[in-house]
């Protein structure tokens, strides 16, 4: 597995929730300083709303992702069309569907080989605590933001 994309069989539950969320979500850990950041990012540059975000300690993410997936909470997972994108080629694939230079972005991340830009990742993802703090509990979203969060 390269980290990038994987394929996931889905159960009939996870069938009807990929035709209701087409646009993508975002799962993330709901308590990490540096990924509600990331969310609040998104949120700002996402000016199509592709994406919906949920937390990887929440109700959906337990329905949805398979068990290694929602347990790792130093990786941040994109499911998209039936697929699942983790690390850096989750990353890469947001910034694409911000569009505009964020696209650019995504694909000059792109370039560089996955081992290496997980590298890289799994060095943030480690100390991502330290560095940007812990969250008491999981991001509570803002009133005009709420259609986008999942639980």
């Amino acid at each position: 597995m390269d980290g990038q994309q994987i394929e996931h069989q889905s159960p009939a539950g996870e069938a009807a929730a990929d035709k209701l969320h087409s646009r993508g979500v975002v799962y993330f850990d709901g308590v990490c300083g540096l990924c509600d950041r990331s969310v609040r990012w998104i949120l700002d540059h996402d000016h199509r709303r592709t994406f919906l975000f949920a937390p990887l300690q929440g109700t959906t993410a337990m329905a949805t992702l398979p068990a290694w997936c929602r347990n790792d909470l130093k990786t941040v997972v994109l499911r998209q069309h039936g697929k699942y994108w983790i690390r850096t080629g989750a990353v890469c694939r947001i910034l694409w569907g911000c569009g505009g230079i964020w696209r650019v972005a995504g694909c000059l991340l792109w370039v560089i080989p996955s081992p290496i830009r997980d590298l890289g990742y799994r060095f943030v993802a480690v100390s991502r605590y330290k560095l940007f703090g812990r969250l008491e509990a999981c991001r509570m979203p803002k009133a005009e933001e709420q259609d986008r969060f999942l639980a």
